[in-house]
């Protein structure tokens, strides 16, 4: 029996690209960047498989082959496709829900650390011989146990954080589109407007998806109502932020520090932040796990397989 054609625009673990072998008639790509002949390699493809640096805006999904049937990507958020374009296409899209959760969780965790404690400037002092040993009041930071923490964006990413936080005796807060069931809650606070919520923000979680609807939600109004030193995470997506605003806000000490592991336009960052001491910054780590990816690769080439075979799987989202 003949395999569906399946084109995947970068590398994969050794794991997952040995399973796409095997269930598809794979065209690997040994990159780890995104590859300029995308629309050439996809001639003939029954599928594909990206990822959320490949941006599949309406022209390219008006230009891809007539056999390509569905998009899967290799992430939860599926905003750098173009989903209007890819159903007037009559092609289906699938992601990776439920299986990166608590490794996003645990770098936004790391990010709230690291800012909180300004683990990024110590590292810095001591990689450039700079350390004259222990000081009383050398780079002080402040403890996040206590504090509150308002989440915007309460998925599943967000829940976890959440249960995580409690293990520090953070004090949850969260803004959402709906009050989650008292179950889900464990006791956050919920709110249903800015007003209320920034205002107890000590520290700043976002978590919410991308998408013109949440775009610079995190604006120069916003941060202007979080209370005077607060400190702002970001391991949903980079479009969430307005960066000119965060900035300004680190400079002059509103935000007094900000932990962020993407980006807007990826992989460019904005040079402002790299001239500051008060931001802690990761590349992309969220779902860097070798136990996340594998599971992430096995959730979207089961889905893609399931769209091919005329099924209609879990993780479909259009």
């Amino acid at each position: 029996m003949t395999k569906p054609v399946l084109f995947v625009t970068r590398r994969l673990p050794a794991s997952i690209e040995a399973l796409a072998a095997r269930d598809f008639d794979a065209r690997l790509t040994p990159s780890d960047v995104a590859i300029p002949d995308l629309l050439a390699r996809a001639a003939g493809a029954d599928a594909i498989l990206c990822c959320p640096g490949d941006v599949l805006d309406d022209e390219v999904i008006a230009a891809l082959p007539e056999t390509v049937k569905v998009i899967g990507t290799f992430s939860v958020g599926y905003d750098h496709i173009n989903m209007d374009a890819a159903r007037a296409r009559g092609i289906k899209v699938c992601n990776t829900p439920d299986v990166l959760s608590v490794a996003t969780a645990e770098c936004a965790m790391l990010l709230i650390l690291a800012a909180a404690r300004r683990a990024g400037e110590g590292e810095r002092l001591l990689r450039s011989g700079g350390w004259q040993g222990w000081a009383p009041t050398q780079l002080l930071g402040t403890q996040v146990s206590g504090r509150r923490l308002g989440i915007f964006g309460m998925g599943r990413i967000g829940r976890e954080i959440a249960r995580m936080a409690r293990g520090f005796g953070m004090e949850v807060h969260y803004r959402d589109q709906a009050r989650l069931p008292r179950d889900l809650e464990q006791g956050a606070f919920y709110h249903d407007n800015d007003d209320s919520f920034l205002p107890v923000c000590e520290v700043l979680s976002l978590n919410a998806p991308g998408g013109e609807a949440t775009r610079h939600w995190l604006n120069i109004d916003r941060i202007a109502r979080l209370p005077q030193g607060a400190i702002v995470v970001n391991a949903a997506r980079g479009s969430l932020i307005d960066d000119t605003a965060l900035i300004a806000a680190l400079r002059i000490g509103h935000v007094a520090a900000a932990g962020l592991d993407v980006y807007n336009g990826e992989p460019s960052v904005d040079p402002g932040y790299l001239s500051l001491e008060n931001v802690f910054l990761l590349p992309h780590l969220g779902s860097a796990t070798i136990e996340t990816r594998e599971a992430m690769g096995r959730v979207v080439l089961s889905g893609m397989a399931a769209i091919l075979a005329g099924q209609a799987p879990a993780n479909s989202v259009g």
